[in-house]
């Protein structure tokens, strides 16, 4: 005999979670749109790139904001105001890649990082699987991101540089897996915090694949 309390509450979870997927992806279209005018205002006004350190102080500084502000209005000023910020690292890029003939590179980057996203998420949402068993090699995989980008600032060499780019794939990919995951299985209720996690990961793949297709065409 099914139990009617039972009943109710999977029904009010479910809604939940489609409430939450729902208010993720439509401010992930949002942001990913706004970056992406950011990106393109900073190209067409030839802007520079603001240095390394800068990158690194606004990206985590506004990245803090955001985690410490989900839960309140204040939340999606500062989510707008992160993406709107690595829109604008993103333009100098862009430039500097079609200024060496790669305008075809960034459309084939685009494609790579929409068809590794959708199929992500298309298969954490079909198979409803729990993936925070990923958990540890993320943490590991963070670790070997933070030294060897380091150690690359030093050495500068092209191998290690790549190897860094297919480790950010590798650990995007498993944020992206994560983080549906977390949402579908009713693990995370705040679309905010879920909206930066994509849109970074989003952001890292597209940023790797340009540098690897770089690598490749040089070769």
């Amino acid at each position: 005999m099914n139990n009617p309390t039972v009943h109710t509450a999977r029904h009010e979870a479910s809604i939940e979670v489609n409430k939450v997927l729902r208010n993720t992806y439509s401010l992930l279209a949002l942001t990913l749109a706004f970056s992406a005018i950011v990106a393109g205002i900073t190209s067409m006004m030839n802007l520079p790139y603001p240095g390394i350190l800068i990158t690194l102080l606004g990206f985590y500084g506004l990245l803090f904001a955001v985690h410490k502000t989900a839960d309140s209005g204040l939340g999606l000023v500062f989510t707008f105001a992160l993406t709107g910020f690595m829109g604008y690292t993103l333009g100098p890029i862009l430039n500097a890649v079609v200024a060496s003939g790669g305008a075809d590179i960034i459309m084939l980057a685009m494609g790579g990082t929409a068809a590794i996203f959708f199929a992500l998420s298309a298969y954490v949402l079909t198979t409803k699987k729990d993936m925070s068993f990923l958990g540890g090699m993320m943490m590991a995989g963070f670790v070997v991101i933070i030294v060897a980008f380091v150690a690359n600032l030093f050495l500068q060499l092209p191998a290690l540089g790549l190897a860094i780019s297919a480790i950010f794939i590798l650990f995007s990919s498993g944020a992206i897996l994560m983080q549906t995951s977390a949402i579908v299985n009713g693990g995370e209720r705040n679309y905010i915090r879920a909206t930066i996690t994509l849109f970074v990961s989003i952001y890292n793949i597209l940023l790797s694949l340009i540098n690897i297709l770089m690598a490749l065409t040089r070769e």
